[in-house]
C-alpha cells in the first residue's frame, strides 16, 4: 500500500513497562511504516476512572479507541496527509477474539469481549478491514516468517489491546498501572536471562484488588498482592500453565516484594485453559 497506508499507534497509558519506545522503534526501523504516534493516556485513564467490571472497561477502551483514530483522521485529512478521507480502518484481529466475543459461523456463547470485536462502537465511521481475521495465533507468526520480519519481532507474546487494563483487577489508576508495569517488567526480564522467554507462550503479571498483611522490614505492612502466569500453548484456544522452576519463580517473587514499591506478596496462577481464560480479565 505505500504511502497510502498510515499507521497509527495509540499510547493508551496501560502500555507495559518501556513498550511505547521498543513498539515505535520496531515499527519504523524494522518495518519502514509511516507512523504517528498518539499520546492518550490521560483520555484513557480519565475514561476509566471509577470503571471496575470488566466488560465495561473492554468496551469503554474500545470506544476510546475508536473515537483517537477518528481523531487522527480528521487532523490528517485536514493536514493533507491522506488521499482525500481516510476510509478504511485496519485492525488485527484475530480468530480467538472473535470466537471469545462473539460467534463466527453459528450460536455460541461469549466468553469475553474484546475491545476490538465486542467492545466496538456501533458507528465506526470506518469500513474496517480485518485481514487476520480467521487466522490463529501461531498462523499468524507463520505469516510473519514468510514475510521476513525478525525472530523477536514475530516471537514476542501476545500484548492485549486493552494492556495493563485487564491485568488490573478493579480500578485502574495511574498509580495502580505503575506498580504493575515494575512487577510486570522484573518477570520477562528474568523470563529473558533464564532462557525462557521462547518457552513459554505467555507470560504476564496481574494486580489483584486485595491487600494482604506481610512483614517489611521491622514494621507491619498492608499492600497489593501480584499475581505470575505463565502459560504454554500452540492456538491460544487452549493452554497449560507453565511449570517455571520453584527456585525461578522464588527469584522473581523476591524481587518483585523488595523492588516494587506497594507489593508484598506474590503469587503464581496454575490454572490451565480452559477452565481459566490467559489473561485474567
Amino acid at each position: 500500500m505505500g504511502e497510502r497506508l498510515t499507521a497509527v499507534f495509540v499510547d493508551n497509558g496501560l502500555l507495559r513497562k518501556n513498550e511505547r519506545d521498543e513498539v515505535e522503534r520496531s515499527l519504523r526501523q524494522g518495518l519502514d511504516l509511516k507512523l504517528v504516534v498518539v499520546d492518550a493516556a490521560t483520555e484513557f485513564l480519565g475514561a476509566l476512572a471509577g470503571v471496575s467490571d470488566p466488560e465495561e472497561k473492554r468496551r469503554t477502551i474500545g470506544r476510546v479507541f475508536i473515537e483517537v483514530f477518528q481523531r487522527e483522521a480528521a487532523r490528517l485529512e485536514r493536514a493533507g496527509e491522506g488521499n482525500g478521507a481516510f476510509r478504511f480502518l485496519v485492525q488485527g484481529t484475530l480468530y480467538p477474539d472473535v470466537i471469545e466475543s462473539v460467534s463466527a459461523f453459528g450460536p455460541s456463547a461469549m466468553i469475553k469481549s474484546h475491545h476490538n470485536v465486542g467492545g466496538l462502537p456501533e458507528r465506526l465511521g470506518f469500513e474496517l478491514i480485518e485481514p487476520l481475521r480467521y487466522l490463529f495465533k501461531d498462523e499468524v507468526r507463520q505469516l510473519g516468517r514468510e514475510l521476513g520480519l525478525g525472530s523477536e519481532f514475530v516471537g514476542r507474546h501476545p500484548f492485549p489491546g486493552p494492556g495493563l487494563g485487564v491485568r488490573i483487577l478493579g480500578d485502574v489508576t495511574a498509580d495502580r498501572v505503575a506498580v504493575l508495569q515494575e512487577a510486570d517488567a522484573i518477570f520477562i526480564e528474568e523470563l529473558r536471562a533464564a532462557g525462557f522467554y521462547d518457552r513459554v507462550s505467555q507470560a504476564l503479571a496481574v494486580l489483584l484488588p486485595v491487600h494482604s498483611v506481610g512483614v517489611m522490614g521491622d514494621g507491619r505492612s498492608y499492600e497489593n498482592v501480584v499475581a505470575l502466569r505463565a502459560v504454554e500453548t500452540e492456538d491460544f484456544m487452549t493452554a497449560d500453565w507453565s511449570q517455571l522452576p520453584h527456585e525461578f519463580l522464588g527469584g522473581v517473587a523476591g524481587r518483585i516484594v523488595n523492588e516494587v514499591t506497594g507489593v508484598n506478596r506474590v503469587v503464581y496462577d496454575l490454572t490451565s485453559k480452559p477452565p481459566g481464560t490467559i489473561e485474567w480479565e
